[in-house]
């Protein structure tokens, strides 16, 4: 009986082996179906540094800036690949464009400049009499001052004699009234006399009305300007036309640059040129050629170029550095800035902003540029809209989303 138990118990254990077996086997001869990624329609980056993709809003491991979303549409293919931005994201990526057109390409002559002032523009205030600064009411230089503005007072004993002599002159008219005196043309004289000195018209009629001489007077400015130089301090012995303080007028300004006596000839005095100064984040300006020695210097042989620049909002200081651009020749053609063009080893590239507001890479061909504008050759057109600032973060996603 006990060996009929054990028959059975084998019986069955190979039974179940043979199942397992042939299970195992049907499982390995099944295909494995392959796992589908489903790529993401967006991600998020960094205007600052387009090589951050996170599936996830936050900041920038890098700088700290808050990450952008970035949306992506197209078929694959990356000549038809678009890529789509909110208004909020074109403003956080700092994106800029421009209209395609015709430029000159020419090439350009690129000077560094120094800014001066316009000495043209530069008054001194001078003291018109003998006598001692009681004080100053300017005090430091770079300060504005403005005609009718108080700039010192002056003790002057030749002052006082001569208020004297004008309030004596008005008493014996009123007093006297001699008719072979003539007390009108005495009075006019003294009057003269102390407008020469500083007085203003209103001080005269004050010391009428008030019949007191003064032996100490406020001087008046009678110019607008900057103070560039004080050359007195108070307590101060000054003579006749000593110079108080100097001023500059800072609404116009010169650059000063220099060229080579071969170069001198293909620039006259009006030309405009382009100026640009690295201190105002490159803003560029117009000026005129306002000066250009017809001397060599003696050492270097050089000719000093002049231009003049205006400054109404005042940004432009002297000691600023600048860059003269000076076209050599012009050469009108369709361009774009240079800063719309990226280069590759599959070629010059641009980014383009479509009608419906996405953008678009467009391979091109250039020509000849200059510091500002490049000629294209072919792939762009007239009055199309081309991006000139933020086409490295476009194409940085570009290569994110197409691999390249």
């Amino acid at each position: 009986m006990n060996n009929i138990k054990r028959i059975n118990l084998k019986r069955i254990c190979v039974l179940l082996f043979v199942v397992l077996s042939v299970s195992i086997f049907n499982s390995c001869k099944q295909k494995v179906q392959p796992v589908v990624k489903v790529k993401s329609k967006f991600y998020y980056t960094c205007s600052m540094h387009p090589q951050i993709h996170e599936d996830h809003p936050g900041n920038c491991p890098i700088c700290g800036m808050k990450l952008i979303k970035v949306e992506l549409t197209g078929s694959g293919n990356s000549a038809t690949e678009k890529i789509t931005l909110t208004a909020s994201q074109i403003q956080l990526a700092g994106i800029m464009v421009d209209t395609v057109r015709k430029e000159n390409t020419g090439g350009e002559k690129l000077l560094t400049g120094t800014v001066v002032t316009d000495e043209s523009r530069a008054e001194e205030i001078s003291a018109r009499i003998a006598g001692r600064i009681q004080r100053l009411f300017v005090r430091s230089v770079g300060e504005k001052i403005t005609i009718g503005q108080a700039v010192y007072s002056i003790y002057s004993e030749d002052l006082l004699s001569a208020e004297k002599e004008y309030l004596l002159a008005r008493q014996q008219q009123k007093v006297l009234n001699n008719p072979d005196v003539d007390y009108e043309a005495l009075i006019k004289t003294v009057e003269h006399k102390l407008l020469l000195w500083g007085l203003n018209t209103a001080q005269i009629k004050s010391l009428s009305s008030l019949s007191k001489a003064s032996a100490t007077a406020t001087i008046y400015s009678k110019v607008n300007g900057t103070v560039s130089d004080i050359a007195v301090h108070e307590g101060d012995y000054v003579t006749e036309g000593m110079a108080i303080l100097k001023t500059q007028g800072l609404n116009s300004l010169w650059i000063e640059a220099q060229l080579y006596a071969s170069e001198s000839g293909n620039y006259k005095e009006n030309d405009m040129v382009n100026v640009s100064f690295p201190d105002l984040n490159g803003q560029v300006i117009k000026g005129k050629v306002g000066f250009l020695n017809p001397e060599l210097s003696d050492e270097s042989k050089v000719v000093l170029i002049r231009i003049a620049v205006p400054n109404t909002q005042g940004l432009i200081r002297p000691g600023m550095l600048a860059y003269i651009s000076i076209d050599n020749g012009k050469q009108n053609a369709v361009a774009v800035p240079r800063s719309s063009i990226l280069a590759g080893g599959k070629g010059n590239k641009v980014w383009i902003k479509n009608s419906d507001g996405s953008f678009s890479g467009r391979k091109v061909s250039t020509g000849a540029g200059n510091e500002g504008y490049v000629q294209v050759l072919s792939g762009i057109s007239p009055g199309e809209i081309v991006v000139t600032t933020g086409a490295y973060l476009l194409e940085s996603e570009s290569i994110f989303k197409n691999g390249g």
